[in-house]
């Protein structure tokens, strides 16, 4: 096999995917240095390239790259092996899916934008971690810590949008990306 081969095995597309996994990354090491109210509670910082992803990359595309910040994200953590990885792969997964469906029903209509979609990922990511909660740890004592964790992931789902809309408008380099996304 030849090295041209080789090179064309990597395509472009997977260059992005692999971009937007290192970004994944780099964000979530950023936030772990934030100091949290709750040991549990994160930001979201690290579902920033999965949003600007939606407008670049192919659904599975998108998919992979949220296994890959799951797995990614276990593994540097040291979390891979426990409840703490399950409520993590759980509530990444329920945004990821909701951000897609949100993205694939009403962006190309432009009825809404980054921010409802980061809003509909930040609601579905609490509501899969206090349903693992309550039937891993916690029981019905989970509901008592709803209001904050709704109240955060409101605050944290506008701002990240906010932030999405205000890149993809602005970024000189995120409009050059190639697009992939075929819907």
């Amino acid at each position: 096999m030849n090295i041209k081969n080789q090179n064309d095995a990597f395509s472009p597309r997977m260059h992005l995917i692999s971009f937007f996994a290192a970004l994944c990354m780099f964000l979530s090491a950023i936030e772990y240095i934030i100091p949290k109210p709750l040991p549990f509670m994160r930001l979201g910082l690290a579902n920033l390239p999965i949003l600007l992803s939606l407008t670049k990359m192919k659904r599975k595309d998108t998919f992979i790259l949220i296994a890959l910040k799951v797995l990614l994200q276990g593994f540097i953590s040291g979390t891979l092996f426990s409840y703490i990885f399950l409520f993590s792969a759980g509530g990444t997964l329920a945004s990821g899916i909701a951000m897609m469906g949100i993205h694939s029903l009403f962006h190309k209509k432009q009825v809404t934008s980054f921010i409802g979609i980061s809003l509909a990922g930040a609601l579905a990511n609490n509501i899969v971690q206090l349903l693992l909660a309550r039937w891993i740890l916690f029981g019905k004592a989970a509901l008592y810590i709803t209001p904050l964790l709704f109240t955060v992931g409101l605050i944290t789902g506008v701002a990240l949008g906010i932030f999405a809309n205000l890149f993809a408008a602005q970024s000189v380099w995120y409009k050059q990306l190639p697009s992939y996304r075929t819907i």
